[in-house]
């Protein structure tokens, strides 16, 4: 009986010991108990009132700036999908738009409502267009179908692995290969006020980063737009890609489906009731998938475009606050609670004593 036991009792020994052994419990240092210095502020209500009333102090005014920014930017929208079809294609919009043989040239007219300071900014801006398109259920994905690689070096000129169906054209690769290229905007706009042409700048109009990092001065387009179905504008094989601006703006994938691209900038004055003439070429076809196509000429703030959701933001943002701060105020002095004891948090007391 005696020999059993001591048996059983060094049995249990060694599977304590294994246990330990393969224990996964980390040893105890101040870092895994997360007892090392840290700022651990208490949030009393001093602190809380005086950190929503400096937000909305500091809010409001920006927002009330950016509103007043917003509504200086002078803004002409004109859409002309619709308008720049004859009467008589109304019900065929597609096959007049693919045909080659009709006329797309389009005029349009419009005052200047207020006085434009140079720079003007002229614009396209397209509607139900999704430029991020990449649904994993098909082949092709519009937002892929492009060769990074072979924008940026001719050595890789046949780089062609995500292009498909724009990938070659009679055995040779295309320069720029896939759908986004191919899709390039061709739609143009010749301006005029008061019977005097007026230049539409194409320099510039591109990120510097994209020109020098994303297009090479050393890549040519070649076999471009030279398959049986064209789906958009051409390019001059003379220039290179790093000069092609329209491109390199068309290349940079919008992320929702109603977006602006640059065409171009106005660098004179537009004054108040001008007459401006638009002479529009109208071959972008948009009628196939219910897309809209409007021109916008637009002045710009230190905020960039109009756009009131920024101000509004910072004004709903810093009014919340207020709000908040005043009404903690109140609740403070009218229903006060006593505050507790900052020495019995967690933090605060010293850690029972560990083992190694």
């Amino acid at each position: 009986m005696g020999g059993e036991a001591t048996s059983s009792g060094g049995d249990n020994g060694s599977s304590d010991s294994s246990s330990k052994a393969k224990s996964k419990k980390p040893k105890y240092s101040r870092f895994t108990q997360q007892e090392l210095p840290a700022c651990k502020p208490v949030l009393t209500p001093g602190y809380v009132i005086a950190i929503f009333t400096i937000v909305g102090i500091v809010f409001i005014p920006v927002g009330l700036l950016s509103l007043f920014a917003s509504e200086n930017v002078v803004e002409i929208v004109d859409r002309y999908d619709e308008d720049c079809i004859p009467r008589d294609h109304n019900k065929n919009m597609v096959g007049y738009i693919q045909s080659s043989s009709t006329n797309k040239t389009c005029t349009r007219s419009f005052k200047v409502p207020k006085h434009m300071k140079s720079p003007v900014y002229v614009y396209y801006q397209l509607d139900n267009f999704y430029q991020n398109h990449r649904r994993l259920q098909i082949a092709v994905r519009y937002v892929k179908s492009r060769s990074d690689k072979q924008l940026r070096s001719k050595s890789n000129e046949r780089v062609t692995t995500n292009c498909d169906p724009e990938a070659t054209a009679n055995g040779s690769p295309i320069v720029p290969c896939g759908l986004i290229a191919w899709s390039l905007f061709n739609d143009t706009y010749g301006i005029s006020v008061k019977d005097k042409a007026v230049e539409i700048s194409k320099k510039n109009i591109a990120w510097e980063s994209d020109k020098k990092q994303k297009f090479g001065s050393d890549v040519y387009p070649k076999n471009f737009q030279s398959g049986g179905l064209i789906g958009g504008a051409t390019l001059n094989p003379s220039i290179p890609l790093s000069e092609q601006e329209d491109l390199i703006v068309w290349m940079r994938t919008a992320a929702l489906p109603n977006f602006r691209k640059l065409y171009g900038k106005i660098e004179t004055d537009l004054n108040a009731n001008d007459q401006v003439t638009v002479t529009i070429q109208n071959n972008y076809n948009t009628y196939s998938f219910g897309g809209k196509k409007k021109l916008v000429l637009s002045t710009t703030s230190w905020i960039g475009g109009k756009n009131d959701f920024l101000g509004i933001a910072y004004l709903t943002v810093g009014g919340l606050c207020l709000f908040l701060a005043i009404s903690f105020i109140l609740m403070y002095v009218i229903k006060p609670r006593p505050l507790g004891d900052p020495s019995y948090l967690s933090w605060n007391r010293n850690p029972a004593g560990h083992s190694n």
